[in-house]
């Protein structure tokens, strides 16, 4: 069975365009409904003061780094209207390039539906996080340039979507830590956008200042990963027990995110030596968003926005390889179906916090498996043709 239908060449393309222009309409119009962009002109509007950014106590309101604040100035003073606008363009065509250079590296024929069918697929779990403004969104396309940069070697273009990838979230270093485990010849260049990110807010404010500020945000950070606030419900790989009345203790959690780690580590180096350039670095992304959403203590619904579109572009690309088929099927439903589970209040109810966790594990489990076994097949045809 194919869907290579012309009609998709532009119809899961034109959806993507369409739904972020309605965004963009909404953003427009009411500029403080449903976003989390009040945050980030919070702390942009606290570092010109020179008052704290963080409630450490609360571990609510501003939650990143220093250079946020700082670099996010221009748009706060924008106003909530233009500011927005901006923050939501910049945010959405960075992802939107990050899925069309990847598309253009899987190379074969196809590849105008292979990115329309895919960002249909991604936009219901994706728009949530796009329609709040979420620095997830720029987190995910950096993140996803700087893996194309690091694999291809390219240092100047590595270290700016290391340092962007950084100033979205400080989540990003898991994506750094693996960019140097494939590329050791680039661990300078990484640590130098590490630097570089840390040392540029010092350009705008007191040493003095910047020093409490980010021992506040090291003491944040620290206290979050283990400690639960009444406000805040995980929806990490510990949503599913917890929901059931029998919740994981954090020790044995932390064992879980250990071992996943290795697993993610092992994983990526197996794609990277083994599958095709092209493929290689789709499987590693998808890899590494997979422990980023199910494995991040942190995590919440619209977290999972991450792995949307490199979810919808691996299984776009398992329907082209297999021409089809069950599990293309059963994936493209879930992963569709999976993004729709907030449009209706009862149903966003009876699954929250536990179903997209397991969703998503199924999702990217089945494809890091096909990724796995299209890798054995090419290791075994090649140790035949040398035998």
């Amino acid at each position: 069975m194919m869907i290579s239908k012309p009609v998709f060449d532009r119809l899961g393309f034109g959806l993507w365009i369409g739904a972020f222009l309605v965004v963009l309409a909404m953003v427009l119009w009411s500029p403080n409904t449903r976003t989390v962009l009040q945050a980030y002109r919070d702390g942009s509007e606290a570092f010109l003061a020179g008052q704290p950014l963080y409630h450490v106590d609360l571990e609510a309101g501003y939650l990143y780094a220093p250079v946020f604040a700082a670099l996010y100035i221009p748009l706060m003073k924008l106003g909530p209207h233009l500011g927005g606008l901006v923050w939501h363009v910049f945010g959405f065509a960075v992802l939107t390039f990050a899925a069309m250079r990847q598309v253009r590296k899987l190379g074969g024929g196809e590849l105008t539906w292979l990115l329309s069918f895919g960002l249909f697929l991604a936009l219901p779990m994706a728009l949530g996080a796009i329609r709040n403004g979420q620095a997830t969104i720029l987190l995910t396309g950096a993140c996803w340039l700087l893996t194309l940069s690091a694999l291809e070697g390219r240092r100047a273009e590595t270290f700016f979507w290391a340092s962007l990838a950084i100033i979205a979230k400080p989540t990003a270093i898991i994506m750094l830590l693996l960019a140097g485990a494939l590329r050791p010849r680039l661990i300078p260049v990484l640590v130098l956008a590490v630097l570089f990110v840390i040392a540029t807010p010092y350009a705008f404010a007191p040493a003095g200042y910047l020093n409490d500020q980010y021992g506040d945000f090291a003491h944040m950070l620290t206290s979050m990963a283990v400690d639960k606030i009444s406000r805040f419900v995980a929806s990490d790989f510990t949503a599913p027990f917890a929901t059931i009345g029998l919740p994981i203790a954090e020790s044995a959690a932390t064992i879980v995110r250990i071992v996943m780690a290795l697993f993610t580590l092992s994983a990526v180096i197996w794609f990277d030596r083994k599958l095709e350039r092209g493929p290689a670095g789709l499987a590693i992304f998808l890899t590494a968003t997979f422990y980023m959403c199910v494995f991040n203590p942190r995590v919440e619904p619209n977290t999972y926005a991450m792995i949307a579109v490199p979810a919808g572009l691996a299984i776009a690309l398992l329907w082209r390889e297999e021409r089809g088929g069950i599990l293309a099927s059963v994936l493209s439903t879930v992963l569709f179906a999976a993004g729709l589970t907030g449009v209706d209040r009862h149903v966003h109810d009876l699954l929250y916090p536990w179903f997209r966790p397991i969703a998503v594990t199924f999702i990217a489990g089945s494809l890091i498996w096909w990724f796995w076994a299209r890798a054995r097949v090419k290791v075994v045809n090649a140790g035949v043709a040398n035998g």
